[in-house]
This record gives C-alpha cells, structure tokens and sequence, in this order.
C-alpha cells in the first residue's frame, strides 16, 4: 500500500512537472528571428496601405510595433554613452521618450508605399557577448537590394532590437556621433530640440 501510495506521488509529480514545464515554454517570449520577422510582416502591411493613412496613420499604426520589437530605453543609453549618468532621471526618461518619437516618426516616413517590397531571412548568428544578429535583405523592385542586419539583445522573456545595420552602415553609430557631440557641446535641452527638429521634418516631408 505504501509503495503503490509512493508511486502515486511520484507520477503526480512528474505529471506536475510536465504541466509546469509546458506552461514554461507557452509563457516563454519570442526568440530573436520572430521579433524581426514580426516587425518586418507589420511594416510591410504599413507601407501597403502607406498612402492611405499617411504620415499620422502610418505613426499611429507603427508605434506598438517599433516599441514592442526595439529597446529604446537600452538604445538612448547607449547612443549618449557615458553622457547618461550625468542625466537626471527626469533627463533620462525625457531622452528615452523622444528617442521613442523619432524611432517611430523615422520608420512612418521612410516606409510610405508599397511597390512589391519584401523582406528575405537570410541567417542569424550568436554574439561573443551573448546578443544575436538577424541577417536579412530588402527586396525593392527593379533596385537593388538593401541588406539588413539586426542586432538583439534579450529582455526580460523576449529579445529587443538594439541596432539596425543598413549595407554596412550603422544606424546607432550614427545617432552617437551626432548625438553625443550636442549633448555635450550644447548641453540637454540642445539635444532635445535637435531631435524634436528632426521629428518635426519627418512628418513635413
């Protein structure tokens, strides 16, 4: 009696680990290639009714996809580099959400139509440091293509985008050497004005 009372517990057990370890995977966030691959599916449905919506519409529409797919927090960090512990938490938050803004308004502009885009997986790789890099390429009708590399990084269950690199050139290298040489020089609120100058153009072009 015991021992069949023993194996009882065992076997619940063991059904109990299975339904924890099963609910685990379920809760289990995205890996790397499906938050690159989600985002592209959902910028390329913007760019297919891009003339429609227009630029507000395209914002609008963009602005959970872009923050969902990117870590923008992690982004504005590294853009100002060690500029960042000088900043008030305020300064910080304020940095992080225009980063946010110009993220979504760069995305809304430079993908406003649709001629037969798409987006080709083409590998992903591991970093020495733990990230991951996502390789694809843009496919433009009668152009050339546009390679595409993405660098994520994990957050919490999930992976975020923490830089895109477009035929070689880097889109966060570029962000810091403007970026830092305002701060910097002309101090916060410069900075912010520089970005909010830039967001402003975005919607008017």
């Amino acid at each position: 009696m015991v021992l069949k009372n023993m194996k009882l517990a065992v076997f619940f057990i063991m059904c109990l680990f299975a339904t924890v370890n099963a609910f685990a995977q379920a809760e289990s966030g995205e890996t790397a290639k499906q938050v690159v691959n989600k985002f592209q599916t959902e910028l390329i449905a913007v760019m297919k009714n891009g003339k429609q919506l227009g630029y507000a519409g395209r914002y609008d529409k963009l602005y959970e996809p872009v923050s969902n797919s990117h870590d923008l927090t992690k982004i504005a960090r590294i853009v100002v580099g060690k500029e960042w512990e000088k900043l008030s938490e305020d300064q910080q938050q304020k940095l992080v959400d225009v980063f946010i803004r110009l993220s979504v308004a760069s995305y809304a502009h430079n993908f406003k139509d649709y001629s037969g885009e798409s987006f080709v997986f083409d590998s992903e790789e591991e970093t020495t440091r733990g990230g991951v890099v996502v390789h694809s390429h843009f496919i433009i009708p009668d152009d050339k293509p546009v390679k595409f590399d993405y660098m994520l990084k994990e957050k919490g269950n999930s992976w975020r985008i923490i830089n895109i690199i477009a035929n070689g050139v880097s889109d966060l290298a570029l962000k810091r050497s403007e970026y830092t040489t305002i701060l910097q020089r002309e101090g916060f609120d410069a900075l912010i004005a520089k970005i909010n100058e830039k967001i402003d153009n975005y919607s008017k072009l």
